[in-house]
């Protein structure tokens, strides 16, 4: 593995251990020639999925794509950071296993719908503005007064 600081391509594992969901192995390294700790992830691929966009653009699935769209939605919430890791995790095996090596963004969408507005619901909107492009103030409204009703009629279930 290369140094991040100094880019030597010789480094040592101190110390390895999996993560809390236990879908990938935490390493601690050291570089040889700087002596500068940093550490890495390590994750199972099972295999290549390639999302296939609007106008059949296709793209690789990326887990960091994935990380940054849910981490801006839950920006400044009060979500733990392992809850997040947890549903980056479960929407990567739910891609990885589908079966199909082509995943249609629209299905991928609905997964990271369906993890959020199970998490938070206010991450839940600031995603679905996105991805079901609101245009106007009304759209929020709307959106938003039918996750009040949902919500509300899962309190009256308990």
């Amino acid at each position: 593995m290369r140094c991040p600081f100094c880019a030597f391509d010789d480094t040592q594992v101190k110390d390895s251990r999996p993560t809390e969901d236990n879908t990938s192995i935490r390493r601690r390294r050291q570089c040889s020639s700087c002596g500068a700790r940093f550490t890495t992830f390590e994750r199972i691929q099972l295999r290549e999925v390639t999302i296939v966009k609007s106008g059949d653009r296709r793209e690789t699935f990326e887990r960091r794509k994935l990380e940054q769209s849910i981490a801006l939605a839950c920006r400044k919430r009060d979500i733990s950071q392992e809850r997040i890791d947890r549903l980056i995790s479960g929407i990567q095996r739910q891609v990885e296993t589908t079966g199909d090596s082509e995943v249609p963004s629209s299905k991928l969408g609905e997964m990271v719908m369906d993890g959020l507005r199970q998490l938070d619901s206010v991450a839940y909107i600031r995603f679905a503005s996105v991805y079901r492009d609101f245009s106007e103030a009304r759209d929020f409204e709307e959106f938003a007064s039918s996750v009040t009703e949902v919500a509300e009629a899962g309190k009256q279930d308990d």
